[in-house]
């Protein structure tokens, strides 16, 4: 039970981490873009991309996997687009899968900054701003460093949650070996197979790991942040 992990199950922990990054990296600015605007700006319309943001955690993963194999599939509006014009394929891709975790890990990511934005005093990015400073450097030097924990936060959650992301991936994805067979997608595999319950321990436990290190690291990470932010 507790052997070394094959090199099957290497590929599937390593493409796992693969897409997480990606679909942290990528989703990243348009969260704290997002966040943001929720937090900070009324417009028509707020409360119905308030709607849009966190519905993934609502709707069943197998629905917004369909979504997606309907929007980005080769014969989705979007991906038959990017297909013919750019050759870039999202479906049944690694990259699809990253796209997948991109957006069920969003909702986190987009609340965590959210919060942090809302603790920020509105009066000092005014004071910046009475003082004549554009609006994106008042962003960039006062808001942005005051937000950086929960910006981190939300990151590292973001990332914990595409690691265990699942039901939108193996729709959109399906689950091919080497290609977009992720962590979750692996356990799921090996439990399907007779005697395979070892190997699907083994990479639960893993998974486990990955969770509690991100967690831990998230609070670690944004209480040092926090200590050297109020020490300036």
């Amino acid at each position: 039970m507790f052997e070394a992990l094959s090199a099957e199950e290497w590929r599937a922990v390593t493409l796992s981490l693969r897409v997480s990054a990606v679909a942290t990296v990528l989703s990243l600015p348009f969260g704290i873009f997002v966040a943001y605007a929720l937090a900070r700006w009324q417009f028509r319309g707020r409360q119905l991309l308030n709607g849009l943001v966190h519905l993934p955690l609502i709707l069943p993963p197998v629905v917004t996997g369909y979504l997606l194999l309907i929007t980005f599939g080769r014969k989705g509006y979007v991906g038959q687009f990017l297909d013919q014009w750019f050759g870039f394929v999202l479906a049944f891709r690694w990259t699809g899968a990253a796209l997948a975790a991109a957006v069920m890990a969003f909702p986190l990511m987009v609340r965590a900054i959210r919060l942090a934005v809302e603790a920020v005093d509105p009066k000092l990015e005014e004071a910046a701003s009475t003082l004549g400073a554009p609006r994106l450097w008042v962003f960039a030097t006062v808001t942005l460093p005051l937000v950086l924990p929960g910006i981190i936060a939300g990151a590292i959650l973001a990332f914990a949650k595409a690691m265990g992301e699942f039901g939108a991936t193996i729709t959109f994805v399906s689950n091919i070996p080497g290609q977009t067979q992720t962590l979750p997608s692996a356990i799921y595999a090996w439990m399907q197979v007779p005697g395979g319950d070892d190997r699907a321990f083994r990479l639960v436990l893993v998974a486990i790991a990955i969770a509690m290190t991100a967690l831990l690291l998230s609070e670690w990470v944004s209480r040092v942040v926090a200590r050297r932010i109020s020490g300036q």
